[in-house]
């Protein structure tokens, strides 16, 4: 009984990353439950015993990658320009559409030092630009629209980022 249960349970792992890399790769309103069985190498029918619906499949394959990133920003100083590209890179890479864009809270702590400098509406004209710059959007036309590289991608956003703060 031990040696099914462990199969069952390698079954749900693979099935589960299956799901995990194709978030990465496309909205999942595109993803057939097809696409993914062909990946774990199992049956649509095996995927609904195990997770019951697409959706819960989908729910549970994006809470696991959200799970195992970092929080966002984390390990990027305020100012860092690089380091807050690459972490949103991670996120989208890993996530897709499930990233989500980030808060503009977060966006002002990243670039706290540098919206310092402007004040009033030129600072909030700034924020909105940065806040476009390291939109979901932004990534989802580079990389699946008009099939960027990740490395070329991310140097657009730099670019982007650091125009519109002037530098």
């Amino acid at each position: 009984m031990r040696a099914r249960a462990a199969t069952a349970a390698a079954t749900r792992r693979r099935i589960l990353e299956a799901a995990s890399a194709l978030l990465g790769e496309r909205p999942a309103a595109e993803i057939r439950l097809e696409q993914i069985a062909g990946r774990a190498e199992v049956s649509v029918q095996t995927i609904l015993r195990a997770y019951g619906t697409r959706a819960a499949l989908l729910e549970q394959a994006g809470g696991e990658a959200l799970r195992a990133l970092p929080a966002q920003g984390a390990g990027s100083r305020p100012g860092d320009v690089a380091a807050g590209v690459a972490g949103l890179f991670e996120r989208y890479e890993a996530l897709g559409d499930l990233a989500g864009s980030p808060a503009r809270e977060w966006v002002e702590r990243q670039f706290a030092p540098q919206l310092a400098r402007h004040p009033g509406a030129r600072r909030a004209r700034l924020l909105n630009a940065l806040q476009v710059a390291c939109a979901l959007h932004t990534w989802r036309l580079l990389r699946r629209d008009l099939g960027v590289a990740r490395e070329e991608a991310e140097a657009i956003v730099r670019r982007l980022v650091t125009g519109a703060l002037g530098g």
